[in-house]
């Protein structure tokens, strides 16, 4: 199909060169509404270079998390983004865009579907079969769906996590004085240190790469970097000790460090993981080796190294539960290395629990969960004036309070200026409502888009971390995403994926995102009404189908109509 020349200069213009992508900012479309301009802006900000992991690979986060498929089929996105026509709706099919139909206003722009697979073929073996032919794509959750705004979309999480254990733990969410064990800085655990400080810990974060730590340091997001096991040592019993929160990195591989640490009985409060283990060919380095020589055996012997990979995550599990015996409070961050351990022969692997069922559940019962916005106008102002709203008008969420004061002095932007923090339902359309009427007036320069995770109360089903040891047994029911993408589709929402495989590796998850946009309008106000109570909704029906009190009340509390619960 021929392109006309002024839209091939353009697009040329916008990702000709994988190593210079920039969302436009501004106020100018280069598209013909901001329902296409929002989607196309959001795709081009998670391969800028201060936001992706890999651009020129087009991989955004989570090891081989990818925006697009290839070069060529970001290329044809963007042409049919910037064409589409107001009732049109283009249909990505796994990092490809295949049609666009005539649907109406209301619907989505954009329907993505990303590495889905039938279950019994639903393996990595075969996903890379399909891969390497150019027939799918890994979209991890928001990559493929086109809302990652950098570390920031899991840092109120992970601060929310912490906060919580200590809660359950300790009886307070502070965490001075308190000490933490992780590894893993990339895309999602490079959210560890600044969450942990933010909480009052001290943390010890290993990581293999040391390109991730200089970037870590360089973003604010880590304090410092040690020389060696025992300097990092001092150096976190010292800010312990003075009751200082302080995070330290330690360049080195997690299955060397975590079982010396142990085997030393070096006590912390909190021990959990955040590698990539969930894809152990792309995302964990085998013990003995460095970076560039992990990339060389990789490509050469894919199965050799798949297999020192998986006995080195052996050896780190090993040691985890070496840590529980010590009296750790240790936890899975929903990376599935305990699935790769278990799959190992590590038959106590699932001993200790997942980061979920431990501490975030009871948020989920009541549709709590991480939503987030990005600023289409590029200027952080923007999101100044949405922070002091959100401020004013939640004043009594403690927590969100502490992190809408933490958040703009610690947290850098990647890419396009957003926020992230955790609201439930009937709190995400007040909110949602008061970013539209803040467009409208002009206090906000251009639309804003929202969004969230695919980690949300009512839009996964993956047994190893948000839905681990449902009440009614329940983890692998997967219709809840699907009827959470189909009910957000239904209610207006400006795109809507469906994925497999994300956070947990392929075989292990299904999920669903979605993003409206509010631009001011009335338009915009109905739909944000409506999306932002059926998204939260859908957590709320989903735990109380599984018999949990608390979202029994909060669905009493907010009138759902449940027919086979309430009457």
């Amino acid at each position: 199909m021929s392109v006309a020349p002024a839209r091939s200069a353009t697009i040329e213009a916008l990702c000709g060169d994988l190593s210079a992508i920039r969302a436009p900012h501004g106020t100018e479309l280069n598209a013909r509404s901001w329902a296409s301009e929002a989607p196309l802006r959001m795709l081009l900000n998670n391969l800028d270079s201060a936001v992706a992991e890999r651009p020129e690979d087009l991989v955004v986060y989570g090891g081989s998390g990818r925006a697009a498929r290839s070069h060529d089929a970001l290329k044809a996105i963007v042409g049919a983004l910037l064409d589409l026509g107001e009732d049109e709706t283009l249909l990505v099919q796994s990092g490809k865009p295949v049609a666009v139909f005539r649907t109406t206003r209301d619907a989505p722009r954009v329907l993505i579907a990303n590495s889905l697979l039938v279950p019994r073929w639903a393996t990595w073996d075969e996903f890379r079969r399909l891969e390497a032919e150019g027939l799918t794509m890994f979209g991890q959750m928001t990559a493929g769906s086109w809302i990652y705004i950098g570390t920031q979309g899991i840092l109120q999480g992970t601060y929310q996590t912490f906060a919580a254990a200590g809660e359950k733990h300790f009886g307070t969410a502070s965490l001075a004085g308190r000490t933490i064990l992780t590894a893993g800085l990339g895309g999602m655990g490079g959210a560890q240190p600044l969450a942990a400080t933010m909480a009052g810990a001290a943390i010890l974060c290993v990581e293999v790469d040391p390109a991730r730590i200089e970037r870590r340091i360089a973003t604010r997001y880590l304090d410092e970097a040690a020389d060696s096991l025992d300097d990092a040592l001092a150096r976190v019993r010292r800010a312990a000790a003075e009751g200082r929160a302080l995070s330290v990195g330690l360049c080195g591989n997690a299955a060397d460090i975590v079982p010396e640490l142990a085997g030393r009985e070096e006590h912390f409060d909190f021990v959990t993981d955040q590698t990539a283990a969930h894809d152990p060919l792309t995302g964990y380095v085998p013990q003995g080796l460095s970076v560039a020589a992990a990339d060389a055996l990789r490509s050469s012997d894919p199965d050799e190294y798949l297999r020192r990979a998986r006995a080195s995550i052996v050896t780190h599990v090993e040691a985890m539960l070496e840590y529980a015996r010590l009296g750790s409070h240790v936890f899975d961050y929903g990376n599935n290395l305990r699935g790769e351990a278990g799959d190992a022969g590590v038959t106590d692997a699932f001993s200790y629990p997942g980061f979920v069922p431990a501490y975030i559940r009871p948020l989920f019962c009541r549709g709590i969960g991480p939503f987030r916005w990005a600023a289409l106008s590029g200027d952080p102002a923007d999101i100044e004036v949405i922070d002091q709203t959100l401020r004013e008008l939640f004043p009594d969420d403690e927590l969100l309070q502490r992190w809408l004061e933490l958040a703009p002095k610690l947290v850098e932007f990647q890419g396009l200026p957003a926020r992230i923090c955790w609201l439930g339902l009937g709190d995400r359309a007040r909110a949602g409502a008061a970013i539209n009427d803040l467009v409208r007036s002009g206090r906000v320069q251009a639309p804003v888009v929202i969004g969230r995770d695919h980690l949300d109360a009512g839009s996964v089903a993956s047994p190893y971390r948000e839905t681990e040891a449902m009440r009614d047994g329940s983890d692998a029911i997967a219709d809840w995403p699907i009827l959470n993408a189909l009910v957000n589709v239904a209610a207006g929402a400006t795109w809507v994926s469906v994925h497999h495989g994300g956070g947990v590796g392929i075989g292990n998850s299904i999920h669903a995102g979605m993003v409206v946009l509010a631009d001011g309008t009335d338009d915009a106000a109905a739909r944000l009404e409506r999306v932002l109570t059926t998204d939260p909704g859908m957590g709320v029906v989903r735990h109380l189908d599984a018999g949990y009190e608390e979202a029994e009340a909060a669905a009493v509390e907010h009138g759902l109509n449940t027919p086979s619960y309430l009457a």
